[in-house]
């Protein structure tokens, strides 16, 4: 059990928790289902221990966009979570960043450009708030940007339109990390190349529709939300050769 915040008991997750994903805010569509949030929110919800989860939304790997965020509370609007947003630009809509977050069950990071996201978060003192919330037992995660800024590093379109190397990630996770694994042409190739000559450490990735739960710094297991996709560890050899490995995901519902 938690401490207490403006009255209410916050119940954390029994040890730091992070979901790295390649995931939508919605589930794909099934046949006979209406539109809804992605399962991994549940997922995320129920690794916070929450009935009722508050979940708070980070933007600024597309700079706080409000078409953005008027569709994540759209997404989100009669749930049982009860939705916020924290963001940097022009400046902090929250007075207290710090207390805020650490009110949160759940801390979701959305896509885009993860260079500017760490370094927004670095000016800000966003990146030690945020190991804060994840000692303490918030459960952190995101999609594509959002799962790449907690590893060492992957690869990014944060300089344009041909993926680069990105070796300038959190590090709480001493792992590389790949997303859109199986939808964009570039991806799998350069991220062999970059295990394979060192610049990546071994790397976890992801195809669309899977994500990634560790409990600390241990891979606990893949997840997805749609048949047929997988998970990956691209690992180098003595030799230098590459080597990459299935991580078969249990399907969420």
């Amino acid at each position: 059990m938690g401490n207490a915040s403006n009255g209410r008991t916050i119940v954390a997750a029994n040890e730091p928790t992070i979901l790295a994903t390649s995931m939508g805010i919605f589930a794909p569509g099934r046949a006979g289902r209406s539109r809804r949030i992605n399962p991994v929110f549940d997922l995320a919800a129920d690794l916070a221990g929450a009935a009722d989860p508050r979940i708070c939304f980070l933007d600024q790997a597309q700079g706080d966009q409000p078409a953005m965020l008027t569709r994540v509370y759209e997404g989100f609007a009669g749930s049982r979570f009860r939705m916020s947003h924290l963001a940097l630009f022009p400046m902090p809509n929250v007075d207290d960043v710090r207390a805020h977050l650490r009110a949160q069950d759940v801390i979701w990071v959305g896509g885009g450009s993860v260079a500017n996201l760490v370094a927004v978060w670095r000016v800000h003192g966003l990146d030690e708030i945020l190991r804060e919330c994840w000692e303490a037992g918030v459960v952190v995660g995101g999609v594509s940007a959002g799962s790449i800024c907690w590893h060492a590093g992957g690869a990014t379109d944060s300089f344009g339109t041909t993926l680069r190397g990105f070796t300038d990630g959190l590090g709480w996770l001493p792992y590389s990390n790949g997303v859109h694994y199986d939808s964009e042409e570039q991806r799998r190739p350069l991220m062999h190349r970059l295990v394979g000559d060192g610049t990546l450490p071994t790397s976890r990735c992801t195809d669309d529709g899977v994500g990634l739960l560790y409990r600390g710094e241990r891979l606990v297991e893949a997840v997805a939300d749609r048949p047929g996709v997988s998970a990956y560890e691209v690992s180098r050899g003595p030799d230098g050769s590459v080597r990459e490995t299935p991580i078969g995901p249990r399907l969420l519902d």
